[in-house]
Formats: C-alpha cells, structure tokens, sequence
C-alpha cells in the first residue's frame, strides 16, 4: 500500500512488479514532464522505492530484482534530465559521494534540479576517495560542494571540514567553496563554518541557487504523503538496491 500519495505511484509500482522497464521509463519520463524534477522525485519515485523497499524486506528477500530494476530506471530518467548545458560560464556545483558510500539516487536527483534549473554541475558519483575529491575540488573551483552521506558510518567531518577550507583562485582574491552535507550520515552535529545541513531536496536545491544569485520559486504545493526527499533519515531505497554488499 502506497497510501495517499500521487495515481502515478500505483502504476510505476505495478510496472515495476512486472518488470517492464519500457512502461516504468515512460512514467517516469512523463512524471517530470507534468511535474518537473523536485516533485517527481519526492511524490512519484521516492515513495514508490519505498514501497518496493518494504516489499523486499516483507517478503523473505523476495522482489529483489524488482527494485534494482527500479533503481535503474530512475536513475536513467534523471541522468538524461541532467545532460542539458547551462549555456552560460559560471562555476559549477560538484556533487559526490563520501568514501565507502555508494548510494547515489538523492544526488543525481538534485543534479538533474540543478540542471532544471540552469547551474553548471559536475557530479563524482559514489564512494569517491579523498584525494580525488581533493583534486576535483582544486580544478573545478566550485561554487558549492555538496557530500553525500547515507549513514553515519561514513559521514566524515574531517573530510568536509579539509574540502570547506580548499582556497583556489587568483592570489589575493582566493575564495573557498560553500559545502552542504546531504544524507542521514551527518545527522547529530551541528554545520561548522562554511556548512550547510539541508533538510530535504528542496532546501539544497534553493541553497544553492542562492549561491549563485538566482531566484528561489515560490514554494509548490505539496501533497499530503508527507515525502522525505534529500536529507531525511529514512534511505530512499534498501542497502541492496544502492549496490552495497
């Protein structure tokens, strides 16, 4: 049961149960077309992931292939959705990973809004190490990096506080980048300078539009589902679908 959330839960849900991927590509495709980004992911396909989570961990280890099937298809649609360019020089947002941490979906869900929205993004993907992060950060000059963190396992504040520090630019003029630290994982410590803890999909979304000058839309209408997008302590899918071990 999905209970009150939108009609097109229903139908992703049953094309998922019957594994019919072209059926669940063109409701989710159609899904951010009505709706756009921000509200196709917190009303149509965080709620069904949930669903089908609950459905695997119900059903003795059952329906594991339909939520990998799932995973895929939605992070599919949001990559496509992602691939438009900015059209304008602005530095981007890089968006990544922590080490050991493999989920992936809430941060391509917010480089697709960003891209809705027109701002440069470059996204690192999962379990990034932190040379590497360190490296990207000094050769891309971010506006604004956003770390990703599912658990606190692998939530590591010496590894935002050393990528909030990163100075780059002309000497004299350097300037460091905004670091928003995303997922569950960072719960229980308040930010430290140069940090923000958003909330939710929509509250990174609009943080980082502020960053870079832009306007902030009026807040949509919401549905009664009451959805737990970006930042919440409830995964958006089960440990499995995510890849890890």
């Amino acid at each position: 049961p999905l209970g009150d959330v939108r009609q097109e839960c229903r139908g992703l849900a049953r094309a998922a149960i019957r594994l019919d991927a072209p059926a669940m590509e063109t409701l989710l495709e159609q899904a951010i077309s009505d709706y756009g980004i921000v509200t196709a992911w917190e009303e149509v396909m965080v709620p069904t992931l949930h669903a089908v989570g609950r459905k695997w961990e119900s059903s003795n280890d059952r329906y594991v292939e339909v939520e990998h099937m799932l995973s895929w298809q939605v992070s599919t649609v949001l990559r496509r959705a992602a691939t438009a360019s900015t059209g304008r020089p602005m530095p981007p947002v890089l968006l990544a990973c922590v080490p050991s941490e493999t989920h992936t979906l809430p941060l391509e869900a917010l480089t697709a809004a960003l891209s809705e929205r027109g701002l440069a993004t470059r996204m690192l993907g999962g379990a990034v190490p932190a040379e590497a992060l360190d490296a990207a950060v000094r050769r891309c000059g971010p506006a604004a990096v956003v770390l990703w963190s599912q658990a606190r396992s692998t939530a590591s504040h010496a590894l935002a506080r050393h990528v909030a520090g990163v100075t780059f630019g002309l000497r004299g003029a350097r300037t460091a980048p905004l670091v928003l630290l995303a997922g569950p994982g960072w719960a229980g410590r308040a930010p430290e300078s140069g940090m923000l803890r958003p909330r939710g999909l929509r509250e990174a979304l609009d943080s980082l539009s502020r960053v870079y000058g832009e306007p902030v839309p009026e807040p949509e209408r919401r549905s009664a589902a009451g959805p737990e997008p970006l930042g919440t302590d409830r995964p958006p899918m089960s440990p499995t679908a995510a890849g890890r071990p």
